[in-house]
């Protein structure tokens, strides 16, 4: 196996650098992006990321801007709640990491001044690297909504589908990621949510590779959605997808054994290989054993990327940055071991 085929990269999110929160201008956002690349740099990631500070906003530190940014600028949402607005909310299933939804569907949605191709294109300007950029999908958003006009979470979802394709249709990463967080507890909501995320994905015809992330959650080192990969198959393989971003370090590998027998040979495995929900930092050994466990199962085609379970923001930065540097080194290990 060649370096160029078992690739390293991130799954997005950087913890925010304290300064940033401190100073939250524009300029500081910009230098911020730039450390974010070249921690990645140093480290020898392949595809980095911006940290998704493309999208960060002081208010929403918490939540690292996944939703309100997408959701608030957009033609037909209201942001400001009612009490029973949020209540109505609060009776929802699957939905307690939230404390309120992020907006009110009023109207006929549109992209109002959602502007992804302009917050791209700042990012892209911070590296020469090959760089992947991530936006969350639309089952997630539709989700997160209290709608009052559509009357239907399929109509909903597929509507805000149309307003990222759009937008994504102007942008060329190396690699274009949808991050869907909610449908590994819902894979009842598999077609519909296929459909959703398929618009964007064909839209993103300037894009090198695109890819899928999907895990259980990550709320304060917590897994949020509850199930297994061997329910979300079907969903997956309507993928119109190049890899699936696969949570695994964390949950352990026997699920492989199922993604090996059903899943689509088309798709690529992103193989987890770093656990995000612990401070403790993996030795380039272990991360070495663990793409080792995955070759084992599904076999050495299968695996495209290694990378950790889901985005560092829960984490310190010294604790992150150790961690990127572990999962190259152990990667390098697995290949200089097998060559």
């Amino acid at each position: 196996m060649s370096a160029h085929r078992l690739r390293t990269t991130v799954v997005g999110s950087y913890p925010i650098p304290e300064w940033l929160a401190v100073t939250p201008t524009q300029q500081a956002v910009l230098d911020a992006t730039k450390v974010v690349f070249q921690t990645q740099e140093l480290a020898g990631i392949d595809v980095v990321a911006d940290g998704e500070l493309y999208r960060f906003d002081v208010n929403h530190p918490d939540t690292n801007g996944m939703i309100d940014y997408f959701v608030r600028p957009m033609a037909g949402i209201r942001a400001n709640l009612t009490r029973a607005e949020i209540e109505d909310f609060h009776r929802r299933s699957g939905m307690d990491f939230r404390a309120e939804p992020a907006g009110v569907v009023e109207g006929a949605i549109g992209e109002g001044t959602l502007n992804i191709p302009r917050d791209y294109r700042r990012s892209r300007a911070c590296t020469h690297s090959p760089m992947k950029f991530t936006l969350t999908g639309p089952h997630m958003l539709s989700k997160t909504l209290v709608d009052r006009h559509y009357g239907s979470v399929t109509e909903l979802a597929w509507v805000l589908g149309r307003v990222l394709a759009a937008q994504v249709a102007e942008i060329d990463p190396d690699v274009i990621q949808i991050d869907e967080a909610n449908i590994t507890g819902h894979p009842e909501e598999g077609q519909w949510a296929a459909d959703a995320i398929n618009l964007v994905l064909d839209a993103a015809t300037k894009a090198k590779e695109k890819g899928v992330h999907l895990c259980f959650g990550n709320y304060g080192g917590q897994s949020i959605q509850k199930g297994h990969w061997k329910r979300l198959i079907e969903f997956m393989n309507r993928l119109k997808c190049d890899h699936v971003v696969f949570e695994f370090a964390y949950r352990g590998y026997e699920e492989l054994e199922d993604l090996k027998r059903d899943l689509d040979p088309r798709i690529g495995i992103g193989l987890g290989v770093i656990d995000v929900k612990v401070n403790t930092v993996e030795t380039p050994e272990l991360v070495a054993r663990r793409i080792e466990q995955g070759v084992k199962i599904v076999g050495a085609d299968r695996i495209k990327w290694v990378h950790p379970d889901c985005g560092f923001w829960m984490l310190r930065r010294t604790v992150t940055d150790r961690k990127i540097v572990a999962l190259v080194k152990g990667r390098d290990l697995y290949l200089a071991a097998g060559s």
